[in-house]
């Protein structure tokens, strides 16, 4: 079974794109399957076309649209973070600077689940 995971990013540099501070004022995302064996079988990055609409419901919506099972970020808003959780997408706290650092740590096991929004950008 594949699993998809998209992440925000601040450029098109593939696994080597930066983890953008602010999952709601992101340029990208980065959508990564991996095989049952964690390893990367496609990835693209995609502008943020969520942000052109507005508020968080319609963002919400555009991810929702790429089938996410998992959303890794350092944060989101309370909004969003519940949106997600009740279409059953896992939301994952991001512990590294870079797409494929954290698909990394996801393969180990070390990311944590993100369990509360907060109200501003990163907070190391």
């Amino acid at each position: 079974m594949t699993v998809r995971i998209v992440i925000p990013v601040v450029d098109e540099s593939g696994l080597d794109s930066q983890i953008s501070e602010h999952f709601g004022r992101t340029p990208f995302f980065a959508v990564i399957d991996l095989d049952e064996k964690g390893h990367v079988i496609k990835q693209k990055t995609i502008p943020n076309a969520g942000e052109h609409f507005g508020g968080g419901g319609r963002r919400a919506g555009f991810i929702l649209n790429l089938k996410p099972n998992v959303i890794i970020a350092y944060g989101m808003g309370p909004r969003g973070l519940d949106i997600y959780q009740n279409e059953h997408v896992a939301v994952l706290r991001a512990n590294a600077d870079t797409v494929k650092d954290i698909i990394a740590a996801y393969n180990r096991e070390e990311l944590e689940e993100l369990t509360e929004g907060c109200h501003e950008a990163r907070h190391p």
